[in-house]
């Protein structure tokens, strides 16, 4: 699907705990916007805690899209998630709103703005071969293995991104071309102009907001969603299964760690998403063409409205809704 060309969007981005949220819905307000989530997980409709999704009454305060849409039992690709994006800018659009795009998954972006490899269907017997030989190799044997077919897709994961990893090693065995030849030839996608606010906060300074966080979601309901998403029996390898906090809390439901443990390793397996993202956003952000981008080294706060409310309308001066 194609979105008319002069549809100018908004991007709040950054890592967790920034503030995009709370960011995102004073624009949302100030401007008319819809709130379209670009988050991988919060797309999950059992992980409204995990997550910190947006609350009901912030729902309800402006519109709000692509939000726990998604059951536990699915996989939520990059391409499905950008099919329903243009879906959604389309429709802001056509409702005179502000297309104001929200997460922190910074594929989901790249992927919106840039275009996606037009792949062939991959047969189930490359899939289940690319499995079963992760499964005997383990993640770096079965790295070194991928590198032999797909040197730059290689490179760029770690060992224990068993879905990327096993992705790129199917479609090279597939096709007979790696992923990274695919993905050197993206599908026409809409031409989007793009203001981004980008909350990149000095990382030291931003952990105790990520520790309080994982506190907050304790108190707010965490076990009980891990132990719902658990009485599921959902396939480990999931997505949604993979989200932070339900290993370590279902690891304490089972009686192998205790509560002060998994909170513990809840924050560490924060700080260390929260890296990730920060090396994301600080450098493929601005590889975009079309996009027009504020950072912002501090987390958010009032304080910063008045400026990136200006550079926000300078922006759609240059290119109205």
């Amino acid at each position: 699907m194609h979105a008319p060309s002069d549809i100018p969007i908004v991007i709040v981005a950054g890592p967790t705990a920034s503030g995009k949220s709370a960011l995102a819905l004073a624009l949302a307000q100030e401007f008319d916007g819809t709130l379209i989530n670009a988050d991988s997980q919060q797309v999950y409709r059992d992980l409204r805690v995990l997550t910190a999704r947006p609350s009901a009454a912030e729902e309800g305060r402006v519109p709000h899209r692509l939000y726990g849409t998604i059951d536990a039992a699915e996989s939520c690709s990059v391409g499905r998630w950008r099919e329903a994006a243009i879906v959604e800018i389309d429709a802001a659009k056509a409702a005179g709103r502000l297309p104001i795009l929200v997460g922190g998954t910074g594929l989901y972006i790249e992927g919106l703005l840039k275009g996606l490899a037009e792949l062939p269907a991959i047969p189930a017997a490359s899939r289940d071969a690319a499995q079963a030989l992760h499964a005997k190799l383990g993640g770096a044997a079965f790295r070194d293995e991928l590198a032999k077919l797909d040197p730059e897709a290689a490179a760029k994961l770690v060992p224990g991104d068993t879905q990327r990893l096993t992705r790129a090693y199917e479609v090279a065995i597939a096709t007979g071309r790696s992923l990274t030849e695919w993905q050197r030839h993206p599908v026409a996608t809409p031409a989007f102009k793009a203001g981004a606010i980008v909350l990149l906060p000095e990382r030291a300074g931003l952990n105790p907001a990520l520790d309080a966080r994982v506190e907050r979601m304790m108190a707010a309901g965490a076990v009980d969603e891990v132990r719902a998403l658990l009485a599921r029996g959902l396939a480990p390898e999931l997505p949604a299964m993979k989200a932070v906090g339900v290993r370590e809390i279902g690891a304490w439901l089972a009686g192998n760690t205790t509560r002060e443990a998994a909170i513990a390793a809840m924050q560490q397996a924060t700080r260390r998403y929260a890296k990730r993202q920060y090396t994301w956003f600080g450098h493929r952000l601005n590889e975009t063409e079309s996009l027009q981008n504020q950072v912002v080294k501090e987390q958010f706060s009032e304080s910063l409205l008045p400026n990136i409310f200006s550079f926000i309308r300078a922006f759609l001066l240059t290119h109205p809704v």
